[in-house]
């Protein structure tokens, strides 16, 4: 699939001798690393670009977290697409923005 869409994900890590906030923020390395636009939110962060490539990065992000030392991953996923246009995170952002 190549049509440009949302991706909201949240990282829920578990790991004996890691704090959970250092495993998410290695899953936030992984997008950033990724060159994709995003914005961290304090739930989830949104990801914006091709649906192949974003996927990509969700399987990305478990490996690293894995390798990392994470025990178990919950992964919370949101897909906004659309059939005839681009979805953009600006689209939804916009009035907020001051």
């Amino acid at each position: 699939m190549n049509q440009q869409i949302n991706l909201a994900i949240q990282v829920l890590p578990r790991a004996k001798d890691i704090h959970p906030y250092d495993l998410v923020d290695i899953a936030i390395d992984v997008i950033r690393k990724s060159g994709v636009k995003y914005l961290v939110c304090p739930f989830e962060t949104v990801l914006e670009g091709n649906y192949d490539e974003l996927m990509k990065i969700v399987k990305d992000i478990h490996k690293e977290c894995y390798e990392a030392g994470a025990e178990e991953i919950i992964c919370n996923l949101k897909i906004q697409s659309n059939s005839s246009k681009k979805v953009e995170i600006d689209d939804k952002m916009k009035k907020y923005r001051k």
